[in-house]
């Protein structure tokens, strides 16, 4: 059902318009407030060259966000959007060149996670899979303290460590085929 099912076309329009004034508006301030570059894509994206962490911003307001504020593209630094309330990863940037940490949300999938990242961190959420993770990580990989039964979805290669603990793993079935640091499996449920 769309979520604009009992409105006119006119309403509808005026709805997005003032969803789009609004994400300009925050972009504005967010460039401002926090000294990063921010460039607009054709796509409607941003990419941003500097660190972005939402949760300074969010906390700043006393405001945490349901969903990203906007369709991020590449950010050159950190994007960290954790401790907000997030339930989707959609709009979050395609490539981050430093670290990503979506960490202590209430994520059950990450789809639409960056496809390229440093590291990787989305402790504390309420994942049930790890489709939609990048597949390769230069850093470290930290899904810890979710509700994992599976690795399958995991990246391939971690350059850095890999933690899974305190899950619901029984099986170790979907690991990443190589890891350069630690592997940390405990508090779980391993045969």
């Amino acid at each position: 059902m769309c979520a604009f099912s009992s409105q006119t076309p006119e309403d509808v329009a005026a709805t997005m318009r003032r969803r789009a004034e609004k994400i300009n508006s925050w972009i504005r301030e967010f460039e401002k407030r926090i000294g990063v570059d921010v460039i607009k894509n054709n796509d409607g994206s941003y990419d941003v060259s500097g660190d972005v962490d939402l949760n300074d911003y969010a906390n700043g307001r006393d405001e945490k966000f349901l969903r990203m504020p906007g369709k991020f593209g590449k950010v050159d630094g950190n994007f960290h959007c954790d401790g907000n309330w997030l339930e989707s990863l959609e709009g979050a940037p395609q490539e981050v060149t430093g670290s990503f940490n979506c960490s202590d949300n209430n994520l059950t999938s990450l789809k639409g996670a960056p496809k390229s990242v440093g590291s990787f961190y989305c402790m504390t959420n309420k994942l049930t899979s790890l489709e939609g993770a990048p597949k390769e990580v230069e850093g470290d990989f930290v899904c810890s303290s979710n509700e994992l039964s599976s690795l399958k979805g995991s990246p391939e290669i971690i350059g850095g460590d890999f933690e899974c603990r305190n899950n619901q793993l029984r099986s170790l079935e979907g690991a990443p085929r190589k890891v350069g640091g630690g592997f940390s499996c405990d508090q779980n449920r391993l045969e």
